[in-house]
Formats: C-alpha cells, structure tokens, sequence
C-alpha cells in the first residue's frame, strides 16, 4: 500500500451525491481515481470509511488523505519459474499459473508477473488495456495457482473481456475446506464487498456486489473436504471468502481464519485452492475451447498426507 502523504482535504459537502463524484469534484481529480481512494481507504464521511456508493448529503463533513503520486508501473521481461504454457494458439494463451505470482504489476506488488513471465517467455500479447495489464482479461490471486487466459490480439482482448463481463466462461476450482460441509454440495449467494478499513480484506458485506459459488463435496477426510467448485460471479477472493463465512475456511488460508497448525501439518504456505478447469468460446472462431490442469506440487503433497 502506498503511505499516505501527511496531507488531508476536508471539506463541508454543500450538495448531494454520490461519494466518488463529490470527491472527485472537490479533490479535482477523475472519478477513476475518485473510487480508487475511496476503495484503498483514504476517504471519510462523517468520520467513517466511505464506499463509492455512500450518499453524501449538505452539512456532511468529508475528509480526504491526499496519497503519494505513486511510480509508474512497468512491465519487466523476468523469468517466471514453474510458469508453464498450456495453449499458445495465434489470438490469446493459456497459462498454467504458479503459485506467488501475480497477473501483472500493480502499487502493492514488485514480485514475479504473468505479463512479465510471458514477454520473457517472447509471447507478444495484447496493447489493450492499462499499460502494466495488457492483456489481461482475467486474474487469479498470488495466492492461487491455475489456469488462466491472457489475450494476445486486439479482438482477442475485447471480445474475450467482454465474456468475462457477461460470466458466459466456465471456472472449475478445487479447494480444500477445513471441516465438512453442511450441505455436502450447495449454492452459496452472499454478496461480497471490502472490509470497511481494509485494503485487500474482503467480505460479506450487506449491500455488497452480488457473489454466487457453487460446490460439490469430492472427498471427505474428517478434518478437511475436498470440494469442486463453479463460480457463477468473479468477485475478489470470492471462493476464500465464501466458505469462510461458513465457517469453513480453505485450508492454508491463514487470512480467512484458517487453522495455521493444520497448514503446518500439511506443509501448506498458502491457501489449498487450484484453478483446474477453464472454458470459453474462443474469441475468432466461437467454437466452445476447454481446457485443465494438474495441481501444483504442494497441493499434491498434502493431499496425498490428508489421504494417508
């Protein structure tokens, strides 16, 4: 997270709206920018944390914390070890993604990238986008390994962003639950927003964006439950956060209340969550392509130990 410039606008609200554009218009800045300070924290109405759609009425008070202009962001060509290409056909590639490596640069990351991985790699991908996401149509946590689809035409780009808007691909997860689940398959529909206060925590929050997670128990080992699981939205830590609230947090997934002694057990560094299956109807031809994917090695391993 960027640290804060010791620098605060506050400002009396004269008139209503919508807390982005009244920060917006009394910081001078862009909405874009508006809803970015407001979701990274910076903004307060009344002495508490806004969310973009907080409505600000005349008298209302509002303090905004002015951040650091940060550094422009860069691509850089690095070698991503275990970054392993699955499809490299002429309009986008598939990627099998190691864990600890994120899709692309960003203010709070300076490790490995899928962007940076594949221009090592000599993969061109799409101009699109924000310079330091160029083709990016989807991501997975840094946490998370698997699949994932990176456009490397300008058609490519549009069209298969345009699909994950509309939620028509299909995303097969595997995750490892502490506990059994009751039901033992089901259809989770709780919205999911950022903590109040938190930079990169999620969770279900009550006015939240709409979250839909369906799973279906595999294997049952007393102390953990091996399930599948189909996202129906693409919220941010959607999977994690979800079977959180029920109180059955992906093993490893110290963040969300995972048991540490269990992961340790196990020889876990992080959540126990695969991305094993991706369909789409490919951007040119739209004949339906699918495509999955082993686990990752430490999955593997404690998967076999849970089944010993």
């Amino acid at each position: 997270m960027t640290t804060p410039e010791l620098h605060r606008l506050t400002v009396d609200v004269t008139s209503r709206g919508r807390a982005d554009a009244v920060v917006a218009h009394a910081a001078g800045i862009s909405r874009t920018k508006a809803v970015e300070w407001i979701q990274r924290g910076f903004v307060l109405v009344n002495h508490e944390v806004a969310v973009k759609s907080t409505k600000l009425r005349a008298g209302d008070s509002l303090t905004i914390t002015i951040p650091n202009d940060p550094d422009p962001l860069e691509v850089k060509a690095e070698f991503v070890q275990d970054l392993i290409v699955v499809d490299d056909e002429e309009h986008y590639v598939v990627i099998d993604k190691p864990v600890g490596v994120a899709a692309h640069p960003s203010q709070g990351w300076r490790g490995p990238t899928v962007v940076g991985g594949l221009a090592a790699l000599g993969i061109d991908i799409a101009t699109s986008g924000p310079p330091e996401r160029q083709g990016i149509v989807q991501r997975l946590d840094v946490g998370t390994s698997g699949l994932m689809v990176v456009a490397k035409t300008e058609v490519a780009y549009s069209r298969l962003k345009q699909a994950f808007h509309d939620r028509t691909p299909t995303r097969n997860y595997h995750a490892m639950l502490e506990g059994l689940p009751d039901p033992l398959s089901g259809t989770i529909d709780a919205p999911i927003d950022r903590m109040p206060g938190y930079e990169w925590r999620f969770g279900v929050v009550e006015g939240g964006k709409q979250a839909i997670t369906e799973y279906q128990t595999l294997e049952s080992f007393g102390t953990a439950t091996l399930v599948d699981v189909r996202l129906r939205t693409g919220r941010t830590h959607q999977i994690r956060v979800h079977f959180s609230a029920l109180n059955h947090p992906l093993v490893g997934d110290l963040t969300y209340g995972a048991d540490a002694g269990l992961a340790a057990e196990l020889g876990l560094t992080r959540q126990w969550l695969h991305a094993v299956g991706l369909g789409f109807n490919h951007p040119v031809t739209g004949q339906f392509v699918s495509y999955t994917t082993d686990y990752s090695m430490d999955l593997q391993y404690a998967l076999d130990r849970l089944r010993e």
